[in-house]
């Protein structure tokens, strides 16, 4: 009994504490102790409900407790207004825009987009746009695909890298992604022979490519065997070519020029700039195999104006171009410093990069090299009589001469295809 009274003064001096009941067995009976009056109570143990947490505690669900942003509170699901008297009034956003909010947090998660309405697809594009989502690593390109294998062109129809060596350099990936561009600037941009994004040039993706302008980019007779390969053989790749800016590449010489005579449908061509030896002979040749004439005025299809970057992800493209102007910003305030340590000769002195500009002006004073494909006007003869007369010669001799144009193209595919170029093919 004494050690009873004893355990009941104990909770008694701990009676702060929510223990709930306690029941003690003395003598073969169950006892409950009574806190408050710190002795036994000789009673049946009633059936009160065990609390499993203090009064008081309280639960917050969160989707993703590593985001900070999950766990302020929500105030987007309203609209914050002010009345004409100054006083602020909210009202709830609609089901459909917090919806859409949600998916384009999550928009990598989407499993695909083809046959979404188009309606539908450009407003989400927009508000994952306006998040930032498609400038993230791994995510951003996830989500960019899925746009753009279900839409194409709506996502992207004409993209412009003129002097923006650096978004290629960070984005090349999401730039491969991009499909039925018809119009493509990445002039001023130093690729070469050998960059990743020429040989995507080839691909079917790109084959809707009217528009190509390739101005400096220390292009080569090699680079234009690697671009032109699948259409010379394999009639894919650039075979809807309608441009071609070529200029201020002054390695290509008058054997790359013959790799372009495999663009039947190209209408404007410029090489000014380049490393031809024989330039009347590249005129000629021009003129008689593809009908492109030289052109005594500079055309205003190489003015660098048409080509604009137009489609859902225009925004898209401008902040990738000023994530990369932040990642340089950096350098440009060592630039004093590192002025200091170049007077003092602890460093070598780095040459910039030439821009456009100068390598414009060096093009004029060479000369213009742009050529154009004439219209031929449509002539309707009057008299059907004497036209029917003669069919059938014309028949006969239009058979002649299209078996003998078989027999010198299958020998010409035979004779320009060296070891270089069958390798080439096999990549493809």
């Amino acid at each position: 009994q004494s050690w009873s009274r004893g355990m009941s003064y104990c909770f008694h001096s701990e009676s702060h504490l929510d223990t709930g009941p306690i029941y003690v067995r003395e003598n073969g009976k169950l006892h409950v102790v009574n806190q408050g009056a710190g002795g036994i109570q000789h009673v049946t143990p009633k059936t009160r409900p065990f609390r499993l947490f203090s009064r008081g505690f309280s639960v917050e669900l969160c989707m993703n407790r590593e985001d900070d942003r999950a766990r302020r509170q929500r105030t987007d699901h309203f609209i914050f207004t002010y009345t004409k008297e100054g006083n602020l009034r909210y009202s709830a956003k609609s089901l459909f825009s917090l919806v859409l909010g949600y998916i384009s947090d999550n928009v990598d998660h989407i499993d695909s987009l083809i046959g979404f309405p188009e309606q539908i697809a450009e407003k989400l594009f927009s508000a994952a746009e306006a998040r930032q989502k498609f400038t993230e690593p791994v995510t951003g390109l996830r989500a960019l695909q899925k746009f753009t294998e279900a839409y194409g062109n709506l996502v992207l129809c004409s993209l412009c890298l003129r002097n923006r060596y650096l978004v290629i350099s960070e984005k090349l990936e999401e730039i491969k992604s991009f499909r039925e561009l018809t119009c493509l600037d990445l002039s001023c941009c130093k690729l070469g022979d050998e960059h990743e994004l020429l040989e995507h040039l080839t691909k079917e993706a790109l084959s809707s490519v009217k528009q190509l302008l390739l101005k400096d980019n220390s292009l080569s007779d090699a680079g234009l065997r690697r671009m032109t390969a699948p259409v010379r053989v394999l009639k894919k790749g650039l075979e809807n070519l309608l441009v071609l800016d070529l200029s201020c590449n002054p390695k290509i010489t008058d054997v790359g020029i013959g790799y372009l005579l495999s663009f039947k449908k190209l209408s404007c061509l410029d090489i000014s700039g380049t490393g031809l030896k024989d330039v009347n002979a590249v005129i000629k040749r021009l003129q008689m195999q593809i009908g492109l004439v030289h052109s005594k005025v500079p055309l205003k299809e190489f003015d660098h104006s048409n080509c604009k970057t137009e489609g859902w992800a225009e925004q898209t493209v401008l902040q990738w171009e000023q994530a990369a102007m932040e990642a340089i910003k950096p350098q440009d305030s060592l630039r004093s410093r590192t002025a200091a340590l170049r007077f003092y000769g602890k460093t070598h002195r780095i040459e910039e990069v030439v821009k456009c500009k100068l390598v414009e002006t060096e093009t004029k004073a060479s000369g213009n090299l742009q050529f154009y494909k004439e219209k031929v006007p449509n002539c309707h003869l009057p008299l059907k009589k004497e036209v029917v007369g003669s069919h059938e010669l014309k028949n006969n001799k239009k058979r002649a001469l299209a078996e003998q144009e078989r027999e010198r193209t299958s020998k010409q595919k035979h004779l320009c295809l060296t070891v270089e170029d069958w390798d080439l093919l096999n990549t493809y």
